[in-house]
């Protein structure tokens, strides 16, 4: 089972650079960042990590850019994978996030995972360019055109969201045809099917083992009606505050399926306390 760290606030003070390289050093074979541009001082929607009627955390209008937190993290280190947990695809060009993520796996050396997702902050959506009420087919369409951007020297695309002539968009990225697309969601059963059609893997967040067996069965359904072979499917559980620190939760999550669990470092930590929880967690579980 490989087992990856999620920094909720890769800030200078849990520096990119200096966690990544000791995740990498001490066996961890990923790290993650979380990814809001911006957020709306006044907003109604309710923060799914928080319970009803409570504001969202202060953590969620500081993050930095995902993607040069991620090229930070690359630059020291040689092996370990770099996943964005989750990249808001509406939110961004999709021309210029296709040569973003492309630029920072070409430099990476083919590392990247690029876990995505379409939002839950109608304002801040719809701030940055997305259609709210119709993500996730601007989601689609994004990854689609990122996707020949990518993988051919000449691409085009037009669609609803995306429509432009053929242009030249390098570097393409290391890892071919380009980094795996990793889609989150449990309830919907359209979150399978996403992933079955245009994805290259899970990323759930989930409360229990078997939820993601639960899961894994509605994504095997969902590959068979497609016609994708779900062995090729990754299935990676995003763990959040305080999941998944029982190695007989790891083994029984392996066992049903998983190929990779996240754990989530807490935010706050100074940055030695940071590291000194992380060699906790390595000794328990790697």
């Amino acid at each position: 089972m490989k087992i990856g760290v999620f920094s909720i606030l890769p800030d200078m003070e849990a520096d990119p650079a200096v966690v990544a390289k000791r995740a990498e050093e001490l066996g961890f074979d990923s790290y993650w960042v979380p990814d809001h541009t911006i957020l709306p001082v006044h907003y109604e929607e309710q923060y799914p990590g928080v319970v009803a009627g409570k504001p969202g955390p202060d953590y969620l209008w500081q993050m930095p850019d995902p993607l040069i937190a991620l090229a930070r993290a690359a630059a020291v280190t040689q092996t370990l994978e770099l996943g964005t947990g989750i990249l808001l695809v509406p939110e961004r060009n999709a021309l210029l996030a296709a040569n973003m993520i492309a630029s920072l796996d070409h430099f990476a050396g083919g590392r990247v995972l690029l876990g995505i997702g379409a939002g839950w902050n109608r304002p801040e959506c719809e701030i940055l360019g997305g259609d709210f009420d119709h993500r996730w087919g601007q989601t689609k369409e994004h990854i689609l055109a990122m996707k020949e951007l990518w993988t051919k020297d000449e691409s085009e695309y037009h669609g609803k969201y995306m429509d432009f002539p053929p242009v030249r968009c390098f570097p393409k990225p290391a890892r071919r045809p380009h980094p795996p697309v990793l889609l989150g969601g449990f309830t919907a059963e359209r979150v399978y099917q996403r992933i079955a059609q245009w994805g290259d893997g899970w990323l759930p967040v989930l409360q229990s083992v078997e939820q993601f067996r639960i899961g894994v069965e509605k994504l095997k359904r969902a590959a068979d009606e497609a016609g994708r072979d779900y062995g090729a499917l990754s299935k990676t559980v995003f763990g959040g505050k305080g999941q998944w620190r029982n190695p007989d939760d790891i083994r029984a999550l392996e066992q049903a399926g998983a190929d990779r669990v996240t754990l989530w470092l807490p935010e706050g930590l100074r940055l030695e306390a940071l590291l000194r929880e992380m060699e906790a967690i390595a000794g328990d579980l790697l």
